[in-house]
């Protein structure tokens, strides 16, 4: 792990003076360190560094450490310490090869149910990213890039299935947050076609997009995880 820089201090000095627990606080500000990509999986998270990036002490870290620990977005080595949670290239491609295949049927079944109140609702979460994509606010994208996986899953209609890709995307959202996050103009401009798609009602179309844009990311993560291991081999 790279010594914290001054720009990561700044951001997070003063933690301990919030009011929430701090121990919520801590973890929630390294989830979300994780999940935009600042640690990347692999990466060792020594308690001492996290304490001084975070100005608390290690006990709340410590704290944090383990609550990130049962969601499954660090691994703890009594030994070795904590670090980012880590996926071989098998389980990746697993992974990316189900996803792929129940958000595809989920964007399905959303043009398949499209009336006109689900029209309305997804058109102004198509308007809202269009306007974010073109002034190129990332972080708002970020957003509704996301909005758009739990939207569609709902819109769906089907609840064991809109449940079963809510757990999947909770369980894996570490692995491909970073790389949603890099190219988030690009999933943004996919995400709008799989919208109009299912605005319009065409099915086969809304699932083949979805599909598609899933395989994407599922590509890029690829190619970085078998260089990562190529340079432990």
């Amino acid at each position: 792990m790279e010594a914290p820089t001054a720009a990561m201090k700044g951001e997070w000095k003063g933690i301990g003076s919030r009011h929430r627990s701090l121990n919520d606080v801590v973890a929630d500000a390294l989830r979300e360190a994780i999940l935009s990509g600042q640690f990347k999986p692999g990466d060792r998270l020594p308690e001492p560094q996290l304490a001084e990036m975070f100005g608390v002490s290690r006990n709340p870290i410590r704290e944090a450490l383990h609550i990130l620990s049962h969601e499954g977005l660090i691994e703890i080595n009594r030994r070795k310490g904590a670090r980012v949670q880590m996926m071989s290239y098998e389980e990746v491609a697993e992974t990316v090869e189900l996803r792929a295949e129940l958000e595809g049927l989920g964007a399905r079944n959303a043009a398949r149910h499209c009336d006109a109140a689900l029209k309305a609702k997804l058109s102004a979460l198509l308007d809202a990213g269009n306007a974010a994509h073109e002034t190129q606010n990332l972080d708002e994208l970020r957003v509704l890039n996301n909005r758009f996986h739990l939207e569609l899953a709902d819109a769906g209609r089907n609840r064991y299935l809109a449940e079963f890709v809510r757990t999947l995307r909770d369980r894996t959202y570490w692995l491909f947050s970073a790389k949603s996050y890099e190219r988030a103009l690009e999933s943004w401009m996919e995400h709008a076609n799989v919208l109009k798609a299912v605005i319009a009602g065409d099915e086969q179309k809304a699932a083949t997009l979805a599909t598609a844009h899933v395989k994407g990311i599922g590509e890029a993560l690829l190619v970085d995880i078998a260089a990562r291991e190529a340079a432990d081999a």
